[in-house]
C-alpha cells in the first residue's frame, strides 16, 4: 500500500520550546506557483508577550556566558545548518522558485555568514572597546556590553541570508532576540529555529514569531521590556509608526535607510547597533592606608 507522506506542521518557537499559537489561528503558506506548501501559526499578540518574557529570562544565562564560549554556541549552529543543507536547499527552490545551484549559494552564505559572526564574539572588546587618556590620577577604559531584548523585524528579499545576518550580529553582542520571520515565506525560518534547539543555543536567547509583522511589530516596538529595534523588514509609513512608538521607550533602533545589500561584506554596523558603551573610571598611584600605600 502507498504510504502518506507526514506533513510538517510549521509552530513557532518560544523559550526552547515549539508552541501552536495561543490564539489558535494559522495561515496558508504558498510556493511561487501558487502551491499549498503549508499552514504556519499566525502569531497574536499574547504570544509576542510571551517571546519577550522568555527572551528575558535567557538573557542573563546568554550576557553572562564568556564570548568564547557565544562563539563555541554560534559555530555549533553553522554545523547544525550545514547538516540541515539538502532541506534548506529544497525549501529555498519550492518556496522562492529558484534554480537549486542559486539556493546552495544561499545556503552556503548563510552557513558562511554564521561562522564570521561567531569569530567576532570574542573580539568585540578588543575592537570597540578602549583605554581612555584622561587627566588626572585615574584609569579609564570603555567596553561594549550587550543592550538586552531586541525585536527583529525580518527581512524577506530572500529566504535565508537575510535572516542570519540580522540575527547573528545580535547575538554575537550578548543580546537576545525576539524574531518576526517573513510572513509569505516562514518555512525556512521555522527550520533555522530547529537547527538552533540543537545547537547548544539557551532556552530564551532566540524566539521567532510566524505571521504578520504588521499585527505583531507595533506591540514589540511599545513593550517596556524590548530594547532595541531592527526594522530592515518594515518599510514607509509603517516603520517611521514604528520607530515613534520606541520612542516612548527610549530603545534602540537600526533602520537602514538604504536596501542593504546582504550579499556584500557584513562590516560592523550590525555588531555595533546593539551594544551599549560602559565606561569605568577607575583611581591610581599611591593611596595612604593607616601607614601604608596602595597602588
Amino acid at each position: 500500500m502507498a504510504r502518506l507522506t507526514v506533513a510538517k506542521t510549521y509552530k513557532l518557537y518560544i523559550g526552547g520550546a515549539f508552541p501552536r499559537s495561543e490564539s489558535g489561528r494559522t495561515y496558508q503558506v504558498h510556493d511561487q506557483k501558487g502551491t499549498l506548501m503549508a499552514n504556519a501559526a499566525l502569531a497574536s499578540r499574547k504570544d509576542a508577550r510571551n517571546a519577550v518574557v522568555a527572551a528575558r529570562s535567557g538573557l542573563a544565562t546568554w550576557a553572562g556566558a564568556t564570548p568564547y564560549n557565544r562563539g563555541q554556541v554560534l559555530y555549533r549552529i553553522a554545523e547544525m545548518l550545514e547538516a540541515r543543507r539538502p532541506e534548506l536547499v529544497d525549501l529555498i527552490v519550492r518556496s522562492r522558485g529558484v534554480t537549486p545551484a542559486q539556493a546552495r549559494t544561499e545556503v552556503d552564505a548563510s552557513v558562511d555568514r554564521v561562522v564570521h559572526y561567531a569569530g567576532w564574539t570574542d573580539k568585540l572588546a578588543a575592537v570597540f572597546g578602549s583605554a581612555n587618556a584622561v587627566s588626572g590620577p585615574y584609569f579609564s577604559y570603555s567596553a561594549p556590553e550587550p543592550t538586552g531584548v531586541v525585536a527583529i523585524a525580518a527581512d524577506g528579499s530572500s529566504a535565508l541570508l537575510p535572516l542570519v545576518s540580522q540575527l547573528l550580529p545580535v547575538l554575537a553582542g550578548g543580546n537576545t532576540a525576539v524574531v518576526v520571520a517573513s510572513h509569505d515565506d516562514p518555512t525556512v525560518a521555522v527550520t533555522l529555529a530547529e537547527a538552533l534547539a540543537t545547537s547548544d543555543v539557551p532556552a530564551g536567547v532566540v524566539n521567532l514569531l510566524t505571521g504578520s509583522a504588521a499585527e505583531i511589530m507595533p506591540w514589540l516596538a511599545s513593550h517596556a521590556d524590548v530594547n532595541g529595534l531592527d526594522l530592515t523588514g518594515v518599510t514607509g509609513e509603517a516603520r517611521t509608526e514604528l520607530e515613534r512608538s520606541a520612542a516612548d521607550t527610549v530603545k534602540r533602533v537600526h533602520a537602514p535607510r538604504r536596501t542593504p545589500d546582504f550579499t556584500a561584506t557584513p562590516g560592523t554596523a550590525r555588531l555595533r547597533a546593539f551594544l551599549e558603551t560602559k565606561t569605568v573610571w577607575h583611581p591610581v598611584g599611591a593611596v595612604s592606608l593607616a601607614g601604608g600605600s596602595a597602588y
